[in-house]
């Protein structure tokens, strides 16, 4: 399968694509070049536009007194909620303090405590103070700027800016060798080309906008997990779509990405208040307010269909100096007229991480030869069905050193894409919110084989909205159905209620779902799910 597009109208060239500019695309591209490879770091907008510079709570790793990497893969590990692929925990928990301190040494920089050494905190879920952050709320600005600049003065990275990737290219023998784009710039690169390589990284983010609210921007279409499961890869966990518990609530009518109140200010000692101003986390889980995400998430929900409002309240008012701990989020708050000195915030769950994605080895490797994943849009198995806050940033440095040194090793020759005549789609942009709207409404925090049939339904109706206008708006809503449509298959069939995946009429856990579900699409256009259980290797399979 395909997106329907204009033949490519010019050519470029280089050792290795990455595609994405935040935490996971700027590690992969500085790590290639390390072995001397040039690479072509392609961009949906502006370099600093994606996801990684809205990150508010840090980095965590095993790097203070009295803490461990085992700790910490005990924390990830309980998180996971019995779905973590435990090598993969461990090589992120290992790896990750080395990949840190690299990091440091690139330019980042991070608070320190009076004494001079780097400040350390607490986000739920996490039994250590772990947490490295910068400017207090803006650790992802931080880490943006310092992998930039790295970027920027590497002359072996060429950077292309406003570029929407389209599909892989694949040679005879079915081996990625490149991608095709749309550029919007000026002279020769301008419109669809075509970029050849050895190897091609996918690193381009989340799928937030799948969902009506999000916390991620604009660009988090999830276009290169939509671009690997055209090109034959499968994905992963993908009915693990995590929600952040507190998102600043700001009408009902709100659309897009909303302003994330960082789990660092529940870090700081804010709570939790129901409508009756009752503290309702300390009776629903041994860390109250500290709860995993998916837990404070789910009672979040509970507490608004108890009340039947929109939103419970943060009470931060006995958080120490927020306006200096937390600028960018008082600022936010402030813009709305609350004042969280002195106020109670409103908010409520939205999307916020994919733990799934394209499902891949310890070395980035999808499906699909020389096509390799990194950061939100891989499955490397190291988050199982819930993401342990502040392991994002982290897995996004430790494994793109591992896919640079496998690239290097394992370097193929260039070789030319191989037209197979394989079938091409194209929706039309008019059914994105409503794709949006039924995603939240029937698979979003609460879920029932209902809900998720209805959704289904729906999105098979939207499918018939077919479009011969080829341009961004339309490659996006297509690549926005195929991931929403993996999404709800694979939560239909997850019967039972685990992590971030919380299913009304399944509401335990079970042991017989201690497995993995995978989805792929056929080249006739239909779609493959199978099973692979946790720690072993995939049983069987059923078209759908």
């Amino acid at each position: 399968m395909k997106l329907r597009a204009p033949q490519p109208g010019w050519t470029a060239k280089a050792d290795v694509i990455v595609i994405g500019s935040g935490v996971a695309g700027l590690t992969t591209a500085l790590q290639i070049r390390s072995h001397d490879l040039s690479v072509l770091l392609v961009t949906k907008s502006l370099i600093d536009a994606g996801s990684t510079k809205w990150a508010q709570g840090g980095i965590a790793a095993a790097l203070g007194p009295g803490d461990s990497p085992e700790e910490h893969e005990r924390d990830t590990l309980v998180a996971g909620a019995g779905l973590c692929d435990e090598e993969a925990v461990r090589v992120l928990v290992t790896e990750g303090p080395e990949a840190v301190r690299k990091l440091i040494a690139r330019g980042a920089k991070f608070d320190r405590s009076e004494t001079g050494e780097i400040a350390l905190t607490r986000e739920g879920g996490h039994l250590r103070n772990r947490i490295l952050h910068a400017g207090g709320d803006a650790t992802g600005a931080e880490v943006s700027r310092a992998l930039l600049a790295a970027v920027n003065d590497d002359p072996g990275i060429e950077i292309v800016e406003n570029a929407l990737v389209i599909d892989a290219l694949k040679n005879k023998d079915g081996v990625v060798c490149g991608v095709t784009l749309h550029v919007i710039g000026e002279g020769s690169r301008d419109g669809v080309g075509r970029a050849l390589s050895r190897a091609v990284v996918v690193a381009t983010g989340g799928l937030g906008q799948v969902y009506s609210q999000t916390t991620n921007p604009s660009v988090s279409t999830g276009d290169g997990v939509a671009l690997a499961l055209r090109a034959g890869a499968e994905v992963a966990d993908v009915e693990f779509i995590q929600f952040h518990p507190t998102v600043l609530w700001i009408g009902g009518s709100s659309r897009g990405q909303q302003p994330l109140i960082s789990e660092a200010v529940r870090g700081e000692g804010a709570i939790l208040r129901n409508h009756k101003g009752e503290a309702f986390m300390k009776s629903v889980h041994p860390l109250a307010d500290l709860a995993p995400r998916d837990i404070v998430a789910k009672e979040i929900s509970r507490q608004m269909l108890n009340s039947e409002s929109k939103y419970v309240w943060l009470d931060a008012t006995k958080v120490r100096d927020f306006e200096e701990r937390f600028p960018t989020i008082f600022a936010s708050c402030m813009s709305y007229g609350i004042d969280p000195r002195k106020d109670f915030i409103p908010v409520s769950p939205a999307s916020h991480y994919a733990s799934g994605g394209v499902r891949v080895d310890l070395n980035g490797h999808s499906t699909v030869k020389q096509l390799y994943v990194c950061g939100e849009s891989a499955c490397t198995g190291a988050h199982g069905a819930n993401r342990l806050a502040s392991n994002s940033l982290l897995e996004g440095l430790v494994f793109a050193a591992r896919i640079a040194e496998d690239i290097a090793n394992n370097l193929v020759d260039y070789s030319e894409p191989y037209e197979s005549g394989e079938p091409t789609i194209l929706l039309d942009p008019v059914i994105r919110s409503a794709i949006q709207q039924a995603m939240s409404r029937g698979a979003g925090v609460v879920r029932s084989k209902t809900s998720l049939e209805e959704t289904l339904t729906t999105l098979e109706k939207l499918s018939l909205f077919t479009s011969n206008d080829a341009f961004i708006d339309s490659w996006e809503t297509t690549n926005l159905y195929y991931l929403a449509k993996a999404i709800v298959l694979s939560a239909l069939l997850r019967e039972e209620s685990r992590g971030s995946h919380w299913r009304e009429d399944f509401p335990k856990q079970e042991i017989d779902w201690l497995k993995r579900i995978h989805q792929r699409i056929n080249p006739d256009g239909t779609w493959r799910s199978s099973f692979e259980t946790v720690g072993v290797t995939r049983v069987n399979a059923i078209d759908n």
